[in-house]
């Protein structure tokens, strides 16, 4: 078994293994016709539970056989035009060189005397994001598994920092139309059930700054503490971008730490045509960023970044086996001192090859791309009589429905819409996302594939209508 080891004596073993599996994965990525094939879980679930992992192969070609079987087969491929559902994006090659890297050296991230390069590219990565918002010479930050976990930092240190002894006082003013990871958060940092304040949306979707001033204002008149308010550059839903300006001038004014929650924005960052988009997000006291979205890079890649480097303390913990106080003394630079995390993967890499094969003028006119297809989408969507389209794109998503006219019945037009995800879903031939708006389903575009042409929305358009027509017929046929 030792002969599976990666090392020194088999390196011509993991050259031959990765390389039978880099051909595997290529030659289904070129043959891909659709983003799904519409597998059913009850067709699947036997073919996996039918392996007795107790049992192995022995084989690197009969295990890459029986992996073709039960995941690359029927994989949900993002890299497709026709994927257009969630916040997953394409990756670039030189992201994917960098997660052969990193796994095969399996640096960990947590202390010096584990990674030592690889903690000097990720700080130099967090000084050139931190750069790029422009929160100045203090700022710092740290790799993160995702925006639920760099939210949830941040809003850590924006509770140490209120420096409130009654948790139940204290209370995060957030967009209805934001993230939930921030009421995950809120409950995973003991915080009262009413800890979360959702401040109503414009018709655009962007944060009301005079419904957040009021907010605020009461909650001083209650004696509470707002401890943060968080801004969205980017909502799940509707990519729409609040008012980061105005709400960073009333954190000044009512004390409330800023947390803006860039995950999706973020790749605004490196746009040479729409950076103003974000513009205020340079006085916010934490910001989170995904790479993972915006940037074109493989799950996992995030970050979170601070204002004054020194409240990163609130998560500096130490212990003699790891990273002692000495430490700090001997300038020995130990990224744990600023993590939730201890063991942690070197996703840095990724994106440290992007930015030197691509740059970020690379990464940003990709991002450009789809914003600007978006845009065209929403004029595709606003001129045709079958769809009602929710708000002008910000980003890249697309918030829809079907309304066939001769349908006036809400909850039968739901039902039309619902259908109609499901079926398409369940052929392969499109991935869409779908939501509620008022109450109301309604179906959504998220687009971050370059590849996707207006052609290919148009195209799904009338994939749509097509299964919400069928089934409408069927219920019509049912009720006769």
């Amino acid at each position: 078994m030792r002969s599976h080891l990666l090392n020194g004596l088999t390196a011509e073993h993991y050259r031959r293994s990765v390389t039978e599996g880099v051909e595997r994965v290529a030659a289904k990525l070129a043959a891909t016709e659709r983003p799904f094939t519409g597998v059913a879980v009850d067709e699947l679930s036997p073919r996996v539970d039918a392996i007795d992992l107790d049992r192995p192969l022995g084989d690197t070609a009969a295990v890459l056989d029986e992996l073709e079987d039960v995941y690359l087969k029927d994989a949900v491929y993002f890299h497709h035009p026709r994927y257009l559902a969630h916040l997953n994006c394409p990756v670039v090659i030189p992201a994917v060189l960098g997660e052969a890297v990193l796994c095969a050296v399996n640096s960990s991230l947590d202390t010096w005397d584990q990674s030592a390069g690889g903690t000097l590219i990720e700080r130099k990565l967090i000084d050139w994001t931190t750069a790029r918002i422009g929160l100045g010479p203090a700022a710092d930050g740290v790799f993160t598994s995702g925006g639920s976990q760099s939210n949830l930092q941040a809003l850590l240190l924006a509770r140490e920092e209120a420096k409130c002894d009654d948790p139940g006082k204290l209370r995060i003013l957030a967009s209805e139309v934001g993230h939930f990871s921030v009421q995950k958060s809120a409950k995973l940092l003991g915080l009262g059930p009413d800890a979360v304040v959702t401040v109503p949306v414009d018709r655009d979707k962007r944060m009301r700054t005079v419904a957040l001033a009021r907010e605020l204002e009461r909650c001083l008149a209650e004696g509470l503490v707002p401890m943060a308010v968080v801004a969205t550059a980017g909502t799940t839903d509707f990519g729409s971008i609040d008012p980061l300006p105005e709400i960073a001038e009333l954190c000044d004014r009512y004390g409330a730490w800023l947390h803006v929650d860039a995950a999706y924005g973020c790749g605004l960052l490196a746009s040479r045509r729409y950076r103003y988009r974000i513009d205020g997000i340079e006085r916010a006291d934490s910001v989170t960023v995904d790479y993972h979205k915006s940037f074109f890079q493989p799950v996992s890649s995030s970050a979170v970044l601070v204002r004054d480097a020194s409240t990163l303390r609130h998560a500096t913990y130490h212990a003699e086996y790891l990273n002692p106080r000495r430490a700090v003394r001997e300038h020995i630079p130990n990224q744990v001192d600023k993590s939730l995390q201890t063991t942690r993967r070197f996703d840095a890499l990724k994106l440290w090859l992007t930015l030197r094969v691509m740059g970020a003028d690379g990464i940003g006119g990709l991002f450009d791309e789809v914003c600007d297809l978006a845009v065209r989408g929403w004029h595709l969507l606003a001129a045709d009589p079958r769809y009602d389209v929710v708000v002008e794109p910000s980003l890249s998503t697309l918030v829809f429905r079907y309304v066939p006219a001769a349908v006036t019945d809400p909850a039968e037009i739901d039902r039309a819409n619902l259908h109609a995800r499901k079926a398409l879903f369940a052929s392969g031939d499109a991935v869409v996302a779908g939501t509620k708006v008022g109450g109301r389903h309604y179906l959504k575009f998220t687009l971050l594939n370059p590849e996707t042409t207006p052609s290919d929305i148009a195209a799904v358009l009338d994939l749509i209508a097509g299964h919400a027509e069928q089934y409408l017929g069927e219920s019509l046929d049912r009720a006769s």
